[in-house]
C-alpha cells in the first residue's frame, strides 16, 4: 500500500544534506608557508561554522596541508575523484600568492565539473614586510588566467579579497552553496507530468528533448491511469485514511462534502505513490477541466501539500514551470508557488497582483492555516460541486525571487528571466490564492516578457535567491538567463 506521504525526493535531499566542498589551499613557496598554513585551519573553521562539509587533503599530506607541486596536485585530485559523488562544488582559496598551476591542475587531473570558488586573503597594510605580506591580491589574478585557459568555470566573490571571517565571506559562501545545490538539482532532475496539456494552453508546450539534453527527465503518467488506480482503492485503505487525516491537518475544511474530501485522499495515495516510484523530484499536473468533469474536484490541496514539502507541482501541465520552483527551491530551501502575472494594482506602474487558483504551498500565506473552497472559475462551468479543493489565502508580506524557464525550441537552447521584488500590503480583495507584489522597473520587465515570448506563469519563492540562480543558469549550466535588476 501507498505511503500517506512522499518520501525525500532526490532534490528534497540536496537540502536537507550539507553541502559538501572540496577545498584547495594555494601556496607559492617563496611566499610565507606559515601563510597558508593558518589560513587553511581559518577555512576549515569558517566551513565548519556555516555548516558546509569540507573534503581536503590532511594537513601532513602536503607541504603546511596546501597545493603546490604536479605531485600535490594529484595527490589532492586522486582524493576529489573518491569522494566524486559528494562533492558539490570547489572552494579555493588563496592565502598567498598561491601556484596558479597547481590550482588549474588539480581541478582538471579531478575532472569534477562542479562550480569553483576563488577566494583571496587580503592582506594587512601594517604587515607589508616579506614574512608577512600574502599577494594574494595579485595571485587570485593569476589563478583565474590559468583557470580561463584550461576552460574551468569560476566564480568569484564581491569583493576581490575578503577576509574569511567577515560576513561579507559568508554570504559569498551561502550565495555559493545555493550555487551548488541548483546546479546539482538541475542535472539530475526527474519531473513528472500527469495528464495531457490542456488544449487551451499552449502557452505550457515545452521540448522535452532539450530538457534530456540538459540531464533533465520527464516521466507521464495519463489521468485514465490515475482514476483506473483510484477505482480500485476503497475508501477504508488505510492509505487513503492517512492522507485524508493529513489533508484535514493542513487545511480548514468546514463545508466542503465529505466525498469530494474522500476523493482528494485517493488522488493524494495515488500521486504520493507515482513519485516515490519514479523518484521524481517535481510533477506538473493536467486540471482544466478533465479532473474536475469526470473525477470531480480539483487537485490544488494535493499540489500545495506536496510543494509546502519540497515535492513542488505546477499546473496545467507546466514542467518548465515545475523545473523552475525546483531551481528556487534548491537556492533557498523554502518552498516555491506557481502563479500568474495577473492584474495591475491601479495606476502604479512598479506593482502588480499575483494570482493562482490555487494550488500555493500553504508556508506562503498569511494565514497558517489556509482555507479549502471550490473552484470559482471552472465552477462557472462545470458546477460547484466538482471543483472543491483549492486552497484560498493571501500570501504574506515578504522579498520574494521570481524566475521563469522557457524552452526555445527555434534556438535550441534553455532560457530564463530572473529577478527580485518584495510582496507588500497594500489593500486588495479577491479570491484564490494571491498577493501584491512591487518589482523595480516593472514596466520593462513586462515588456521583456511579451518581447522575447515568455509565459505568463512565474515561480515565486520568499528569499532572495536570484544572484545564485543566474549565476548557476548562466556560468554552469549554459542557460540564457536576463537578470532583471
Amino acid at each position: 500500500m501507498a505511503l500517506a506521504q512522499p518520501q525525500l525526493t532526490p532534490a528534497s535531499r540536496i537540502n536537507t544534506r550539507p553541502v559538501t566542498l572540496a577545498v584547495i589551499v594555494g601556496n607559492r613557496g617563496f611566499f610565507p608557508d606559515h601563510l597558508a598554513l593558518s589560513g587553511r585551519r581559518t577555512i576549515l573553521e569558517l566551513l565548519e561554522k556555516a555548516g558546509i562539509r569540507a573534503i581536503i587533503t590532511d594537513e601532513d599530506a602536503t607541504n603546511v596541508g596546501a597545493i603546490e607541486t604536479t605531485a600535490e596536485a594529484r595527490l589532492c585530485a586522486d582524493l576529489f575523484r573518491k569522494h566524486r559523488d559528494e562533492i558539490d562544488g570547489v572552494l579555493v582559496t588563496l592565502p598567498n600568492f598561491g601556484e596558479e598551476y597547481s590550482i588549474a591542475d588539480t581541478l582538471r587531473f579531478a575532472d569534477l565539473n562542479v562550480p569553483v570558488l576563488i577566494h583571496a586573503f587580503p592582506d594587512d597594510v601594517t604587515k607589508m614586510d616579506l614574512a608577512n605580506r600574502r599577494d594574494s591580491f595579485c595571485g587570485k589574478m593569476s589563478a583565474c588566467n590559468n583557470l580561463y585557459q584550461y576552460g574551468i568555470n569560476y566564480t568569484l566573490t564581491r569583493l576581490h579579497t575578503v577576509d574569511p571571517t567577515s560576513e561579507s565571506f559568508m554570504q559569498d559562501l551561502q550565495q555559493f552553496a545555493a550555487v551548488c545545490r541548483i546546479v546539482r538539482g538541475m542535472r539530475t532532475a526527474r519531473l513528472g507530468m500527469m495528464g495531457a496539456r490542456p488544449w487551451q494552453f499552449k502557452t505550457v508546450r515545452f521540448s522535452e528533448k532539450l530538457l534530456e539534453k540538459a540531464g533533465i527527465s520527464i516521466d507521464t503518467l495519463d489521468l485514465s491511469e490515475v482514476f483506473g488506480r483510484i477505482e480500485r482503492m476503497k475508501d477504508s485503505d488505510d492509505a487513503v485514511a492517512a492522507k485524508l487525516d493529513s489533508i484535514r491537518g493542513y487545511v480548514r475544511t468546514q463545508g466542503v462534502p465529505e466525498t469530494s474530501l474522500i476523493r482528494m485522499a485517493k488522488f493524494g495515495v495515488v500521486l504520493d505513490s507515482w513519485m516515490e516510484d519514479r523518484q521524481l523530484d517535481a510533477t506538473a499536473i493536467q486540471c482544466w477541466t478533465s479532473m474536475e468533469e469526470y473525477f470531480g474536484i480539483v487537485p490544488c490541496t494535493l499540489m500545495s501539500m506536496g510543494s509546502n514539502t519540497l515535492n513542488p507541482s505546477a499546473c496545467e501541465t507546466d514542467i518548465v514551470g515545475a523545473l523552475a520552483m525546483l531551481a528556487l527551491q534548491l537556492g533557498s530551501g523554502k518552498p516555491s508557488a506557481l502563479v500568474d502575472w495577473n492584474n495591475n494594482y491601479g495606476d502604479d506602474p512598479d506593482k502588480g497582483v499575483v494570482f493562482h487558483c490555487s494550488n500555493l504551498p500553504k508556508d506562503v500565506f498569511i494565514d497558517e492555516i489556509p482555507v479549502m473552497n471550490y473552484q470559482e472559475i471552472i465552477a462557472g462551468s462545470v458546477g460547484k460541486d466538482g471543483t472543491y479543493g483549492t486552497i484560498y489565502g493571501r500570501v504574506s508580506a515578504q522579498p520574494f525571487t521570481y524566475l521563469r524557464l522557457s524552452t526555445d525550441d527555434y534556438s535550441g537552447k534553455i532560457r530564463a528571466y530572473v529577478g527580485e521584488g518584495k510582496f507588500t500590503d497594500d489593500p486588495i480583495d479577491t479570491f484564490g490564492g494571491y498577493g501584491v507584489v512591487q518589482v523595480p522597473r516593472y514596466q520593462e520587465l513586462l515588456a521583456y516578457i511579451c518581447d522575447n515570448g515568455f509565459e505568463h506563469h512565474v515561480t515565486v519563492n520568499q528569499s532572495y535567491v536570484a544572484g545564485a540562480v543566474d549565476e548557476a543558469f548562466n556560468k554552469y549550466l549554459g542557460w540564457s538567463t536576463y537578470h532583471h535588476r
